[in-house]
């Protein structure tokens, strides 16, 4: 839970800072575009009120060499008003002939005074005379090669960036939740304790019930004081049970050593069966019946008591749930290098905001409901989702109105 908190914290701070900085690189790309921009239609436009010198015959320079003002200098076309080439400027421009003709044409033909060719980098701006139209060109290829490399430089910082505030925030990540790993701890600590400490006088509670209910000199009025004790005091000793084993499974997340039991190969395939052949005749007594499909030779790496405890909390689950006179459904079955277990109950669906709550620490779906009538305390598959996930596996619930619900295990 805490290193859930800790990376959503450091994914926040890295949205946020991540989004200025991404923002601040992309303002600086556009106000760098829009700068180049004007001063190329300024070149245009100045280009536009100039003469035109005639020249013979362009040179074709290597464009890849052509750098600072050189590129940005601009050549002047007239063209006639049936679209024939007049007369050109001289000048450096490195603009092929051939891109030159097809820049031309698509200025004659286009409706707009202004343009640009993103294929040949080449801008246009046009404006008409007398005996037909002054076409000026831009060779823009310099411009936007350092634009280019601006974008790729921008975006490397930001992947960079990103990196480094991802780590920095889950460094203050850690030193802002560290009040509350303090307290998770202390209320670890204080479970585990507290229930140790509760085990003996319990111990001796029960002991001494037993004692009672056996003596002759207590009457049968008395007696089932008695009783209600050992009930009660055995319930107890249940809820004991129970919040040391999710004490253990905390331990065994936060790395304290001798927390978990070592893994060995278990045959899961086994342990389904025996916990189906064990509920049958409970689902007999809860008007249901159990149909176990359990492929053979499923193993897995794990502790068996663990696995087995998983197998029964999700059959008492599903048979304490199953309408009269329906089928629990339990399969097994191998999925390439895991193995995927299913218990299903034809019970009506339960709902979306109670799904997610299944597995935590003491919810009912039924807040009506007593641990009488249930005969629980809530904490049955908060320790199966315990068991599982130290397995390295997961589990989860659907539940829906056609299929009743579906608890899943995948290890």
């Amino acid at each position: 839970m805490l290193e859930k908190l800790k990376r959503e914290f450091a994914l926040i701070a890295l949205g946020l800072s991540g989004g200025v900085l991404l923002l601040a690189l992309l303002l600086s790309l556009v106000t760098n575009w829009s700068t180049q921009t004007s001063i190329t239609q300024s070149l245009l436009r100045q280009s536009l009120q100039d003469g035109v010198a005639v020249s013979p015959k362009m040179g074709s320079k290597d464009r890849e060499g052509s750098v600072g003002a050189d590129s940005m200098l601009t050549i002047t076309v007239d063209v006639s008003s049936g679209g024939v080439m007049l007369s050109r400027s001289d000048s450096p421009a490195a603009i092929d002939e051939d891109d030159l003709r097809e820049v031309v044409q698509q200025a004659v033909a286009s409706p707009d005074e202004q343009g640009f060719d993103f294929g040949r980098h080449i801008a246009w701006a046009t404006k008409k005379t007398a005996y037909g139209m002054r076409i000026a060109l831009c060779d823009t290829f310099s411009r936007d090669k350092a634009m280019s490399k601006q974008a790729l430089s921008s975006a490397s910082i930001l992947i960079v960036s990103l990196v480094v505030l991802y780590g920095v925030s889950r460094k203050f990540a850690g030193w802002a939740i560290r009040p509350v790993a303090e307290a998770w701890d202390a209320q670890r600590r204080f479970i585990s304790d507290a229930s140790h400490e509760l085990k003996t006088p319990l111990a001796v509670i029960l002991a001494n019930t037993q004692i009672l209910q056996k003596s002759t000199s207590v009457s049968e009025e008395d007696r089932r004081w008695v009783t209600s004790t050992a009930d009660e005091a055995g319930h107890m000793k249940g809820l004991v049970e129970d919040l040391l084993t999710l004490a253990r499974a905390d331990e065994a997340k936060a790395g304290s050593v001798g927390a978990a039991a070592p893994l060995v190969d278990v045959d899961l395939t086994g342990i389904v069966e025996e916990a189906a052949l064990e509920f049958d005749p409970v689902a007999f007594e809860r008007g249901c019946e159990i149909e176990c499909d359990a492929v053979q030779g499923v193993c897995v790496r794990g502790d068996r008591a663990q696995l087995a405890r998983v197998a029964s909390t999700l059959l008492d689950n599903a048979t304490k749930y199953a309408p009269k006179g329906t089928t629990v459904g339990v399969k097994l079955a191998r999925e390439g290098k895991h193995a995927h277990l299913t218990v299903n109950n034809g019970g009506p669906a339960i709902e979306a905001e109670d799904v997610k709550h299944l597995f935590d620490r003491f919810y009912r779906t039924d807040k009506a409901r007593s641990r009488e009538e249930t005969g629980g305390f809530g904490l049955g598959l908060a320790i199966a989702k315990s068991i599982v996930e130290a397995h390295g596996g997961k589990i989860w619930a659907e539940s829906t109105d056609a299929d009743g619900t579906t608890f899943h295990v995948v290890i």
